[in-house]
């Protein structure tokens, strides 16, 4: 498994189990690269069909 699947696996299991801070509301990115990770904000759109006011797309 990868960097990125054990990223995943392990918010994963955050979320299961409750423990601990997920990553809901932000944006993990990994520059390969350099090995930096960024972490961005990203505040929901009231608008947004999938987790605004009134979702539809789900």
């Amino acid at each position: 498994m990868g960097i990125i699947g054990t990223l995943q696996a392990a918010e994963a299991i955050k979320l299961l189990c409750g423990i601990g801070t997920s990553l809901a509301g932000r944006l993990l990115m990994l520059d390969g690269r350099g090995m930096e990770f960024t972490e961005v904000r990203i505040a929901r759109q009231s608008s947004c069909t999938v987790c605004g006011a009134t979702p539809t797309g789900r």
